[in-house]
């Protein structure tokens, strides 16, 4: 597995990156048989230390962690306890994914937009029907079944994932509603 350790302003030692290595290493190795590479990030928030870790599966599916402390060990050690309980709960879904899935999730590319909102015009009726576009990115859309779906979404924490369904061939959508339970949009 590849690992990518940075700090946001701050330095990281050589001690801290082995233990990261080492620890993170055996938590994603128990759970996961073949993870591609993991991405942590240390930084500073007030007198805090926040740790922030990505860790990449060859199933296509992405894990995501993030936990505060007042010592950088002890944020490392949270963000590890939170991915371990992340990846044995959904230890089962991902074991049977990995025996159904022989090749990675295969991606499409997709245009990304952010767009102004209308928060300071209340009063006023607007000139144009067309949004002021602030920034423009490329995005990557998974080709998943709706089980591989719901589970990236839920592992990556988002309140929404669009994703083109292996079975019909056509985008879709699932998102957490406010009662608790996912949607689907198969149009």
């Amino acid at each position: 597995m590849r690992y990518q350790i940075s700090g946001k302003q701050i330095d990281i030692g050589a001690a801290l990156q082995t233990h990261v290595q080492t620890e993170l290493g055996e938590v994603v190795g128990k759970y996961a048989q073949r993870p591609t590479d993991a991405n942590v990030v240390f930084s500073r928030s007030a007198h805090e230390y926040v740790c922030e870790t990505t860790v990449h599966l060859s199933t296509g599916l992405t894990a995501q962690a993030k936990a505060h402390a007042t010592e950088i060990y002890a944020a490392f050690e949270g963000c590890c306890d939170k991915m371990e309980t992340q990846l044995r709960r959904y230890k089962r879904r991902l074991k049977d994914h990995h025996k159904d899935r022989s090749e990675p999730v295969e991606l499409f590319g997709a245009s990304s937009y952010i767009l102004a909102s209308d928060e300071s015009e209340t009063a006023a009726e607007p000139e144009s029907l067309q949004p002021m576009i602030v920034a423009e990115m490329e995005t990557k859309i998974p080709s998943l079944s709706v089980g591989e779906a719901v589970m990236q979404m839920e592992l990556a924490g988002a309140p929404v994932l669009v994703f083109r369904n292996e079975n019909k061939d056509g985008l879709n959508v699932v998102y957490r509603r406010e009662d608790g339970n996912i949607g689907w949009i198969d149009p």
